[in-house]
């Protein structure tokens, strides 16, 4: 035992729950609880706990209400709302609102990524996961899974393919070895640029308004 009861009652609740006895741990942060009821980081690990472990999403998102209510601007307590309600599309307005309280807590470049994207694969609003993406690469420029998510939604997305190359050639730059970065750019260079170098046109970009 620690002179810290509350690291004491979270690493007995983690030894409950990963040795598969869920109700065990639960209780245990409950009993805890009873005497330190503000705690903020004993009740988010009883919140992941009952969300993750009992499937309780009611009681589980309840405790988690319960820790931005005692500490409103509790970082922790957002990130987890915002895991948790970011998997079901049912909940994008309240997610994409959480988002924006934590930009303002947390202003960092893997915050700006990890919104861009949500914007992309929740939101669908390409626009503004650029935004983003173009915030978290010019905040730390040399992160390789920034370049790269970009680069996707660039590709596959805004079809904004001489961007897309610039940002695959800084990929390559970042990791000479990988042919799979390689592959992509030659297979965009094959299918989407002409022999001077120059983006296609469409053959049918004459009928475009």
């Amino acid at each position: 035992m620690s002179s810290d009861p509350a690291y004491d009652a979270c690493s007995k609740a983690k030894r409950q729950y990963d040795s598969g006895n869920i109700e065990g741990a639960v209780n245990t942060l409950e009993d805890y609880l009873k005497t330190d009821p503000h705690n903020c980081k004993v009740r988010l690990q009883l919140a992941q706990h009952i969300l993750y472990g009992l499937k309780d999403e009611k009681y589980g998102l309840m405790q988690l209400d319960a820790v931005m209510d005692i500490d409103p601007d509790y970082v922790d307590g957002l990130k987890a709302q915002i895991s948790y309600l970011a998997e079901n599309k049912k909940n994008n307005k309240e997610t994409n609102e959480k988002f924006q309280r934590l930009l303002e807590l947390e202003p960092t470049s893997d915050i700006y990524n990890t919104y861009a994207r949500f914007l992309r694969n929740q939101m669908i609003d390409f626009p503004k996961a650029q935004e983003y993406y173009e915030k978290a690469i010019a905040m730390n420029p040399n992160k390789f899974e920034y370049h790269q998510n970009y680069a996707a939604l660039l590709l596959n997305d805004i079809k904004d393919y001489e961007r897309a190359k610039e940002e695959l050639e800084i990929l390559m730059e970042l990791k000479p070895g990988d042919w799979k970065i390689k592959d992509n750019y030659n297979r965009l260079l094959r299918e989407k640029f002409d022999k001077n170098g120059n983006v296609k046109k469409s053959r049918f970009a004459f009928l475009k308004r």
